[in-house]
């Protein structure tokens, strides 16, 4: 709800649990006054209002009638740079006559029971027309001839309110050297950082700072929002946790270069600011034309990291995932890539379909190296013709024998790249970004293409709508694999390359968009080496995306916990992969690396027809129990309990909506010898029922122990010996059995104990066998009533 006061010129957009409010000064500018916890009033708001009556020293007084009045010392909506106010602006501008100063006040409003829609970006949308209210405050600058639009849309029910701006030009030219879409200055600084940081293979790690004097800024400079930060941030307080205390969180819906800066200038005034990185940005306002900056999405909790956490993920799931794909199952998927790499034929792929049907998985993938002659990565990216020699009866002929097992088929493809060795290439070298007078630099062997070009959106429109309607395809895996070098784009000219990375980001905007619309029933997986464009741009066009090239069971726990603080289960890609891990050489075991995978979207990455009876035995009752749970695991709502940059172990749960059923995730990264019982409290449940506990059923493979298998074995069997290999191949040694009966308040107030951890003097069925990389899954049901 919007609400606004004439007497004291507040603005209060209200929330289920949330306010934010902001007022009207005699000025004409906008201070921002409260953001929090839900208040009934705002009466009284005006007596914890910081008070300047005497004039405060070295500060620049912005009107002479009123010399206590000074920009640098007030909390603002929209600044800008040149009237007093020191701090980062949200806007700066170059005019005709070359000054940088602009000065804007309000104008007008207008309260918008429908959301305004920009069909050039990506944004958060109300498809049912009543879950949402927006606010548009127009701010003018009357000697620059200039308007700005503040938009706020409140989104109610899930406490979010999305944000941008959009500029407006009158008469005369003029450059913008900087404009974010946010600009939310607190009256106080006293909290703390969080931001999600990493690199290739290591995405997302959750890192907190304290605020001090100064600026902390995350940005990315790679063409991409980049696995170096990703387009969020959180600020808390000191003493909040997961479940406790309060927390605001800020995302952005954008998948260029971004920048998000915190700043607590000399009078602990802290600034918010977050949008398109004004490094190497200019864009050119002609007479009359419009900007309108990426949206970005804000959230307040009082209930802690997970609080703040489900808030966005109701967002995104609600109103940026496309309607189509909202609370729709997602298939489990083998991808080829790990058990074939560029190595394969036809032959081989339709033994690891036949393989993956027979385990119960529903999706083929095949990767990279399907088209031209591509047996490396050095060559035929642009050519999306497939390579005889691997597919002799051609993609749909390939495509049609998967079908006909009852498996549906998935591509990968990399559209915004190109190889110069390709056809493409050598027709079309004009297509590539590149600097007229310098030899590229080129990442992964291949180059960019320019999609800020209409004529390359129209080439790549056709090849991939050849490429699906030829494979019938119910799934691409669109992938992006080299951040951005020698950026220039030859149409645009010398005075508008400043313009390059945000056209760019356009381009794509406008082929996913096109693309989606002739293909509305395919299942589009966003990938850029993994995680290196994972945001809410992408996520609006593609519900889904490769959280990480990284499928290693015990990494994963690290940057799955730190991309669900935005990020919900049913947009993460998480795959069973082959031991030693490709990329950290660790041997996770199978039951821990499903473990972890199903807090995604569930997929195998490994030569399932290299697997022995044993893996193929436990994989089948694993894809069993994942499609008994699969609405739950992708939709559930996710609480995380014990963070692995915390400790030696992750806890994390996901819930019904009612809170009769929980699944919990317990994760051990290295045995503790003779360590102390577990107790595992759950909040959230029904606390007015009683629920059943169980674990998932889990097997260890005999290999585990050794020559120590003779203690817990009613037979003895030496390591080296036959029979050992042949039950080490076959035999499903069963872990702990837990069946328990717990109160709902109990599990709250408590929680409840499973059984003993080994502690070294011996195994039986009462012993909990975790050893390192060692998890368990917990099912909670509530008792039904006869």
């Amino acid at each position: 709800m919007i609400r606004f006061a004439e007497n004291g010129r507040w603005f209060h957009l209200a929330t289920d649990h949330t306010s934010y409010i902001f007022q009207i000064l005699p000025s004409g500018h906008l201070s921002h006054r409260y953001y929090g916890s839900a208040v009934s009033t705002v009466d009284s708001i005006t007596e914890l209002v910081m008070k300047h009556p005497l004039e405060v020293g070295s500060q620049v007084a912005y009107d002479e009638k009123d010399k206590t009045f000074s920009l640098n010392m007030t909390p603002l909506e929209l600044s800008t740079c040149g009237k007093g106010d020191f701090r980062d602006p949200m806007l700066h501008f170059r005019l005709r006559d070359g000054s940088r100063v602009t000065d804007f006040t309000y104008r007008s409003h207008e309260i918008l029971s429908l959301k305004p829609h920009f069909p050039e970006m990506p944004e958060t949308f109300d498809a049912s027309g009543t879950a949402s209210e927006t606010l548009k405050v127009t701010m003018r600058d009357e000697v620059a001839d200039l308007e700005v639009d503040l938009l706020y849309t409140v989104f109610s029910s899930v406490d979010c309110i999305a944000r941008r701006a959009v500029i407006r030009n009158g008469k005369n030219p003029v450059r913008i050297d900087k404009a974010m879409s946010l600009n939310l200055d607190f009256p106080e600084a006293d909290f703390e950082l969080l931001t999600l940081d990493g690199a290739w293979i290591r995405e997302r790690h959750l890192h907190s700072r304290p605020l001090l004097f100064g600026t902390v800024r995350i940005d990315s400079k790679k063409g991409v929002s980049s696995a170096d930060h990703n387009p969020f941030f959180a600020l808390r307080r000191k003493h909040t946790d997961e479940q406790v205390g309060e927390c605001y969180g800020f995302s952005l819906v954008y998948s260029g270069n971004f920048e998000a800066t915190a700043e607590v200038n000399p009078h602990s005034l802290l600034r918010i600011l977050m949008g398109i990185n004004s490094f190497d940005f200019e864009w050119n306002l002609e007479p009359n034309d419009s900007f309108v900056t990426p949206e970005s999405v804000l959230t307040f909790s009082a209930n802690g990291l997970s609080g703040m956490s489900q808030n966005l993920h109701e967002l995104i799931n609600r109103h940026v995932i496309d309607p189509a794909w909202q609370q729709k199952d997602r298939p489990i998927l083998l991808n080829n890539w790990e058990a074939t790499g560029f190595d394969f034929k036809e032959a081989k792929l339709l033994r690891l379909a036949r393989t993956a049907k027979k385990l119960g998985i529903e999706l083929f993938v095949l990767d990279d190296g399907w088209f031209g002659k591509r047996d490396d990565d050095t060559t035929s990216l642009g050519d999306w013709t497939p390579n005889p020699r691997k597919l002799p009866s051609g993609l749909g002929g390939l495509a049609a024998k998967i079908r006909g097992m009852g498996l549906d088929f998935g591509i990968w493809v990399e559209p915004e790249m190109v190889s110069e060795d390709s056809h493409l290439y050598r027709a079309h070298p004009e297509w590539v970004i590149r600097l007229p007078d310098r030899v590229p630099s080129k990442g992964r062997n291949q180059l960019i293409l320019d999609l800020s070009q209409s004529a390359v959106r129209d080439y790549l429109f056709d090849a991939l709508a050849g490429v699906f309607d030829a494979g019938g395809v119910s799934y691409c895996k669109w992938d992006m694999n080299r951040n951005f070098s020698d950026m220039y784009s030859l149409p645009l000219g010398p005075e508008r390359q400043g313009e390059f990375f945000h056209r760019y980001v356009l381009g794509l905007y406008d082929l996913l968009a096109r693309l989606k619309r002739r293909f509305p029933r395919v299942l589009f997986e966003s990938c850029a080496s993994g995680g290196n464009r994972f945001d809410l741009g992408m996520l609006y066009y593609m519900p889904q995306t490769w959280t990480s090239d990284d499928t290693d069971g015990i990494e994963r726990l690290y940057i799955q916990y730190g991309t669900s603080m935005v990020y919900p289960l049913s947009t993460m890609g998480a795959h069973v992969s082959a031991v030693p891990n490709m990329q950290t050489i660790r041997n996770t075991p199978l039951e821990t690396r499903f473990n972890t995978a199903i807090f995604g979207l569930l997929g195998y990455e490994l030569d399932l027809t290299r697997c022995n009876p044993f893996e193929k035995k436990v994989i089948r009752k694993q894809i069993a129990f994942y499609k008994e749970h699969r609405h739950l695991l992708q939709f559930g709502k996710f609480t995380r309990m014990a963070s692995p940059f915390s400790g030696n172990e992750c806890l994390w749960m996901v819930s019904s909506a009612q809170g009769d059923e929980a699944l919990v995730g317990v994760y051990q990264v290295l045995a503790r010898p003779n360590g102390p019982l577990q107790k595992i409290q759950i909040p959230g449940l029904d606390a007015k029922k009683t629920f059943q506990i169980r674990n998932r059923p889990q097997y260890f493979n005999l290999r585990t122990f050794g020559d120590l298998v003779r203690h817990a074995l009613p037979i003895r069997l030496r390591a080296d010996g036959m029979l050992f290999n042949a039950l080490s191949n076959r035999y499903l040694m069963s872990a702990e059995t837990e069946d328990l009966r717990v109160e709902g308040d109990l599990l709250q107030s408590f929680g409840f104990i499973p059984k003993q951890p080994f502690i070294g003097t011996g195994y039986n069925d009462q012993v909990r066998l975790m050893g390192d990389f060692g998890s368990r899954i917990y099912h909670l049901r509530a008792e039904r009533k006869s």
